[in-house]
């Protein structure tokens, strides 16, 4: 048996693609909030266009998403029905703490949460929870320039500090940040920053980080004095980068956008900067904004795991007139002809994710966690809801396949795995619903119509199949 008895199975949402109820029971708005459908959309994800309120000419969709706010009882009651034992879900910041700034918390929000943490625990699923799922409250970026201000951490502080002990006995399992390296690449969805004209992008987005980590720390230290059984991750957005040929400029080239991304996780997991990426910043002339106190708390507090999303591989070259790259994901990649895409031209690569297990478990020999793992795609319903996705069956089993041989064969040492979008939600990077995931279908469409009827997929049986198994029967 490739998995351990123990194994956690299960799925991963956030809040801000599920739970709607947007301006329900005290909740603050956050700039997920404020990401909307069409053109524009990729342009406000990454800082580039101001969005900062509501605009009646753009459809938000996470307003409303598939309003697990008022569902989750049901669908809860699905995922255990699969036989989940764990469900990654996060907590909408401003639900805790409307504004992010306020002494005292929202009740109303904190009640929620423990909640549908009680009915987790009554089919006995472990939530894994991630505190900030690329939420912040708007107020904080209006009023304090996001993460950029130092003063984040302290307003990050005392939402961990309320929910650790909150639900203390109720989640063991939790998350610092979300996709934390995704701040590079998408500022204003991962971490509510919009760059000014007169700024140095690059400037702002590794201050941001910066404050993150040692946010991060400060998190674990917390954490683990609230209570000594937490288990605290980070997270990292894999993207497994390929070079184009063998030439020696483009195998460089993919370890440096691999170094991008990797150098969040060495600060988290070995608790200080890699040398790389503090020569890089000097060349850059960034002087990274550290206080008394920073290094000492980084290299004192590291995580318990290393969570990664891992949905596709990319292919990297250093030639500058190559520039035709597949589109539908926020990582530019040139297409891999030795590899077939999904709808949205994301590229299927099940050896991709054994590579990258075996890589980042070499590099940092720390327990992982799959925590998101999926295929986008357009299902096609019957009268009954029913989606015949095999296609997503496919996908699945060739990954867990490849997940199964990390384990078996090359011994790296594996948590648990948490498909993303056990139920149809709000795609991140498009803010489509026609982009589904879920293993159970939800009636609505792109343009937010429908009666949210909950129903499964032929791949919820089969996801039932393979938990009961453990990971042994992958058959259709």
């Amino acid at each position: 048996m490739a998995f351990k008895d123990g194994f956690l199975w299960g799925g991963a949402t956030s809040a801000n693609q599920s739970e709607g109820a947007y301006n329900v029971d005290g909740r603050g708005i956050a700039n997920v909030d404020l990401c909307p459908t069409g053109d524009i959309r990729d342009s406000v994800l990454m800082g580039k266009t101001k969005m900062f309120d509501f605009d009646e000419n753009y459809f938000y969709p996470g307003q409303s998403a598939i309003d697990m706010y008022h569902y989750y009882k049901e669908d809860i009651a699905l995922f255990a029905e699969m036989g989940f034992n764990v469900y990654r879900l996060s907590i909408a910041w401003s639900r805790i703490f409307p504004n992010g700034d306020e002494l005292e918390p929202n009740e109303a929000g904190l009640q929620f949460y423990e909640d549908v943490f009680k009915e987790c625990q009554k089919y006995n699923i472990n939530p894994l929870v991630t505190i900030s799922h690329f939420d912040v409250p708007m107020h904080l970026v209006k009023e304090y320039g996001s993460w950029r201000n130092r003063k984040m951490i302290d307003f990050y502080e005392r939402l961990c500090r309320v929910i650790f002990k909150r639900y203390k006995g109720l989640v063991k399992y939790w998350i610092t940040f979300n996709e934390i390296n995704m701040v590079l690449e998408a500022p204003f969805l991962s971490s509510g920053l919009f760059i000014e004209e007169h700024e140095d992008a690059e400037l702002v987005k590794f201050t941001a980080s910066h404050h993150e980590l040692v946010a991060s720390a400060l998190a674990t230290k917390i954490a683990h004095e609230v209570d000594s059984e937490n288990m605290v991750g980070c997270m990292l957005a894999s993207i497994a980068p390929y070079p184009r040929t063998c030439d020696p400029k483009d195998v460089w080239k993919a370890k440096q956008v691999e170094n991008q991304s990797y150098f969040f996780i060495d600060v988290q997991v070995r608790g200080e900067y890699p040398a790389y990426t503090l020569k890089e910043l000097e060349r850059k002339n960034i002087v990274l904004p550290f206080k008394e106190g920073d290094r000492e708390l980084l290299k004192q507090h590291t995580v318990d795991f290393i969570g990664f999303s891992y949905y596709s591989s990319s292919v990297v070259s250093a030639d500058p007139t190559l520039t035709d790259t597949i589109g539908g994901n926020l990582f530019p990649s040139l297409p891999n002809p030795y590899l077939k895409s999904s709808d949205w031209g994301w590229q299927i690569d099940p050896l991709g994710l054994r590579i990258t297990m075996n890589n980042i478990y070499d590099r940092y020999q720390k327990p992982l966690f799959i925590v998101e793992n999926g295929l986008g795609a357009v299902d096609v319903p019957d009268e009954n809801g029913y989606v015949e996705d095999d296609y997503r069956i496919s996908y699945l089993s060739e990954h867990i396949r490849a997940m199964r041989d990390a384990v078996e064969y090359d011994g790296v040492n594996l948590l648990g795995y948490t498909v993303w979008g056990p139920i149809d939600i709000v795609s991140a990077s498009t803010g489509e619903m026609k982009k589904r995931y879920g293993f159970i279908y939800v009636d609505r469409d792109n343009q937010g119509k429908g009666t949210l009827k909950r129903s499964k997929k032929k791949s919820f049986e089969w996801y039932k199949k393979v938990i009961k198994s453990n990971g042994q029967d992958l058959s259709v």
